[in-house]
């Protein structure tokens, strides 16, 4: 890792969804604040508006401080980082502009915007080749998670999905195979019922518990993560993979789609990858589909794995999270840094939004 990064201050721009998105506003928050940035987070809603009232009002106060000083741009801050929509109101208010999208929502209202940023940061490989293959400047950056271990807690071999509010999590194709087969060991799923509704009814079994409910109390979350040996993270798209790395973090055996990003995060020396088909697009990116006869052969491996090769698995799963974390800071670092330092840039003042020299 270079030198600590000077003192800077970012904007980070994102939608305060109480799930994914709030995570990520959490966990980059922290990470510049521990690399000496001032970190201001403006939350936004769903919608991607052209002007807020919020940028009016910073906009406003630029170019009047640029016109009482007469000493040309006065920027709010050195840098926004948007996260997932671009919002288009906050071009202008800072002097370098970055984005980190999830593929699987940008929208084209998004795309057209792209050209106007300094540089896309990619949480995951196959984000920045999408990106670079539109000639994009585009820099890897990773990401991080939160740690959800409980050390010591005892797990059984059971299995678990949790699907909460997601409908790109192969909830209804897993529960109608489990469901085909009685000899399996239980399955936990826990879906939020804002997705059930309209899920088809397959014959309850003994093996299933399919659960609906919204648990209010994350450490009731914890414990079902720490007291499952094999967690199902069938994700058909992600932007990270928050859902696989807390999984990860806790030590489990951790199956997912042998398809791209979940295949960066889950690799057969640290978790189960199971064959998965491309079934078509999901805006920038690509959407899959497990493999049912993979996921058969997948678990039939799982339940007569012994105790002893479900942990080696596990801990290397963890290791690898927890060297994931240590050099989350690092990538986002040295992404950033260099155009944080470069002063060049061709404006005018705050207001115009115009991009640096050489774009």
């Amino acid at each position: 890792m270079s030198d600590r990064m000077p003192t800077t201050r970012i904007n980070l721009i994102g939608w305060d969804n109480g799930r994914g998105l709030s995570h990520d506003l959490r966990l980059l928050r922290e990470t510049l604040e521990s690399l000496g940035n001032e970190v201001h987070v403006t939350s936004v809603g769903p919608k991607r508006r052209r002007w807020t009232p919020r940028a009016l009002w910073i906009r406003f106060r630029l170019m009047w401080q640029s016109l009482k000083s007469g000493d040309g741009v006065r920027w709010k801050f050195d840098a926004n980082i948007m996260l997932e929509h671009v919002q288009p109101a906050y071009f202008g208010t800072a002097r370098r502009n970055f984005f980190i999208p999830n593929p699987e929502w940008l929208s084209r209202r998004d795309e057209r915007h792209l050209h106007r940023f300094d540089a896309l940061l990619a949480k995951t490989r196959v984000a920045a080749t999408i990106f670079q293959a539109r000639g994009i400047p585009t820099r890897y950056i990773g990401f991080r998670s939160t740690d959800c271990l409980i050390p010591k807690m005892p797990r059984e071999p059971h299995f678990l999905h949790l699907a909460g509010a997601s409908r790109m999590k192969g909830t209804g194709r897993l529960l109608a195979l489990w469901r085909r087969h009685p000899e399996w060991p239980p399955l936990l799923v826990l879906q939020s019922p804002q997705t059930a509704p309209g899920m088809p009814m397959t014959p309850e079994r003994d093996n299933v518990q399919h659960r609906i409910a919204t648990l209010c109390d994350i450490e009731d979350i914890r414990h079902l993560q720490n007291s499952h040996v094999f967690h199902l993270c069938l994700s058909e798209a992600e932007g990270w993979g928050h859902y696989i790395a807390e999984a990860m973090s806790c030590g489990a055996v951790t199956i997912t789609c042998d398809a791209p990003p979940m295949n960066e995060l889950v690799r057969p020396e640290r978790g189960l990858l199971v064959a998965a088909k491309a079934v078509g697009r999901l805006n920038a990116s690509t959407r899959y589909h497990f493999d049912e006869a993979a996921l058969e052969a997948t678990i039939e491996r799982a339940r007569n794995m012994s105790a002893r090769e479900y942990e080696a698995l596990g801990a290397a799963a963890r290791g690898w999270f927890e060297t994931n974390q240590q050099r989350f800071a690092g990538l986002l670092q040295d992404a950033l840094q260099p155009l944080l330092q470069d002063q060049t840039a061709d404006v005018e003042w705050a207001g115009q939004g115009v991009k640096s020299s050489g774009k």
